[in-house]
């Protein structure tokens, strides 16, 4: 099994499940495929996925990224209406279909021969032929795909206290919330009364520090998960803030 601790899922992206159980967790949902399964994953979220193999397998999958501005150089083709706003569920399974199982056989050589030089043109009518079906299957999409506008201003606080354990960079954050960085600098100063990188930094320590105290979680099992990118650094940055290193008994 792999888990990546963090994924900034940046663009609107497609996936099918060839091998093996692939697991999304976000702050609000959590979604699990097998073999043969597909899903349909907002732009603009934070993440933590589990690849896992099965039955001895290797785990195999398979990833549309379907970027924006190909999104919408296929509006302008195929002359779609650019919807209303978005305010739909973030992340869609999306049913069997023997059309969509059809093309993602033909992506298979694709993914398997990838050291063969396939021309962009090639890779550009592969993508737009998936959201054509995908639109044909279930039209009520369009407005999921084609949805370009940015994201609204949304609750800081709900959803730092939500999402404080992802290891990204602050400008991510303030993307997420809908503004610009000194935006966010300013408008989490007025909520938390201190600065972002502080905060987190206070924020992560204390969840540490409960787990290990209430859970019995070790260290080493959760320094990820916090955000923390190496155990030293936690360990230093632990014993900086509580006088001891995490692994020196209860408080």
């Amino acid at each position: 099994m792999r888990k990546d601790k963090v994924a900034f899922l940046e663009h609107t992206t497609l996936v099918l499940q060839v091998s093996g159980r692939f697991t999304l967790e976000t702050a609000s949902e959590r979604f699990s495929m097998e073999q043969g399964e597909m899903l349909l994953i907002r732009r603009n979220q934070l993440g933590e996925l589990t690849k896992t193999p099965l039955n001895g397998e290797d785990y195999q999958t398979i990833v549309i990224c379907l970027k924006e501005d190909l999104l919408r150089q296929i509006a302008l083709e195929e002359q779609i209406e650019q919807g209303k706003k978005y305010t739909g569920a973030p992340n869609i399974l999306i049913p069997g279909n023997d059309f969509l199982h059809a093309f993602f056989q033909s992506v298979i050589p694709y993914v398997r021969h990838s050291e063969e030089k396939i021309t962009n043109a090639v890779g550009m009518l592969k993508v737009k032929e998936a959201v054509l079906l995908l639109l044909h299957i279930m039209p009520a999409l369009k407005d999921f795909l084609f949805d370009f506008s940015e994201p609204y201003k949304i609750d800081i606080e709900k959803f730092m206290l939500n999402n404080f354990h992802f290891n990204i960079p602050i400008e991510k954050f303030a993307q997420l919330t809908g503004r610009s960085l000194a935006g966010f600098k300013r408008d989490f100063q007025k909520v938390f009364g201190m600065a972002p990188r502080h905060w987190l930094q206070e924020k992560r320590l204390s969840e540490a520090r409960h787990l290990i105290e209430t859970k019995n979680k070790k260290p080493s099992a959760i320094y990820l998960d916090l955000g923390f990118e190496t155990l030293s650094h936690f360990s230093h940055s632990f014993k900086k803030k509580f006088g001891r290193t995490p692994t020196q008994g209860t408080y």
